[in-house]
């Protein structure tokens, strides 16, 4: 029991990284491990000849079946659907490589909703997990060449929307510090000079909390927008500073509540899109994490 336990919590760092980038959801992931371990619990050991290896392949499948079963909730979600961010220390370790750490942000997990659930795990796996086409093509039932095809193409996908440029954390602090300068200032120029010609803000209510229920697009209208929504009541609102999916970001919070968590996508010049989170029922939990400095605890499954 305890050799599998701890055999488990091993590659539990891995297992949910996977899981979070597939579906977006801390609570989602969780809970696939949780069902991962059952299966690993009640498995013939004997039979198992990577422990690592049969733990990706089922925590991989039961997202992609997790994926498919959710398309009609994700269809019909009121306003833009964004991902549960990680805040503080409910994100895991920031990852050693860059590549790898990069595919946590909230912006990297957007670009993922428009791959399809076994586009999205070819792709990860490949990428982001460094796993052959071998492996791929045993986890999904598929042809190494039909792996390779599923990969190029979401390949091309995300690098046509993802910018080729490292941004460093100083840029990015910088950017959100000018970018609080300029709403509780109420200066339209400044904001105008953050922000790209094509900026987006995307705001994810859930309908559960006001939000722009449609992508605002180009720098005039963000800017507008923002000014209307958050500049006019600056002086009710405190911004702070904190971590979201291992990227700097910013909490704003009115009446000793926080109401909205904020990150940013950037050419480290600029704002590219701006993705704000307001569904309450993805702030609590990271918010009492990030609030407490407690971690969340994993006990064995008895």
């Amino acid at each position: 029991m305890n050799d599998l336990f701890q055999t488990f919590e091993s590659h539990r760092h891995r297992l949910f990284g996977v899981a979070y980038r597939m579906l977006g959801s801390r609570a989602d992931a969780e809970d696939i491990l949780q069902e991962a371990y059952l299966r690993w619990h009640s498995a013939a050991a004997q039979d198992i000849r990577s422990p690592e290896s049969w733990l990706v392949t089922i925590v991989t499948r039961l997202c992609i079946d997790h994926l498919r079963l959710a398309r009609t909730s994700r269809e019909t979600y009121i306003g833009p659907w964004l991902p549960e961010p990680l805040v503080g220390d409910a994100s895991p370790p920031a990852d050693s490589q860059a590549e790898l750490a990069s595919s946590l942000s909230v912006a990297f997990l957007v670009l993922l909703e428009g791959l399809a659930p076994e586009e999205r795990a070819a792709f990860l796996l490949h990428e982001v997990f460094e796993s052959n086409y071998t492996e791929i093509a045993q986890i999904l039932g598929k042809s190494e060449v039909a792996c390779r095809a599923i990969v190029s193409r979401a390949r091309r996908r995300v690098r046509e929307q993802r910018p080729r440029v490292e941004v460093t954390e100083v840029a990015r602090k910088a950017l959100l510090e000018r970018f609080v300068q300029a709403v509780t200032t109420q200066d339209k120029s400044a904001l105008l000079s953050l922000l790209a010609d094509e900026a987006s803000w995307m705001s994810d209510g859930g309908g559960k909390a006001k939000a722009a229920r449609r992508i605002i697009r180009g720098r005039e209208r963000v800017a507008r927008f923002v000014l209307a929504v958050l500049g006019r009541h600056a002086n009710e609102f405190v911004f702070t500073p904190i971590r979201i999916n291992n990227e700097p970001g910013l909490a704003i919070e009115a009446g000793g509540r926080v109401f909205s968590v904020i990150s940013i996508r950037t050419d480290g010049h600029q704002i590219l899109d701006v993705f704000t989170v307001l569904n309450p029922d993805k702030l609590p939990q990271a918010l009492k994490n990030e609030r407490k400095g407690s971690k969340p605890e994993h006990k064995e499954i008895k």
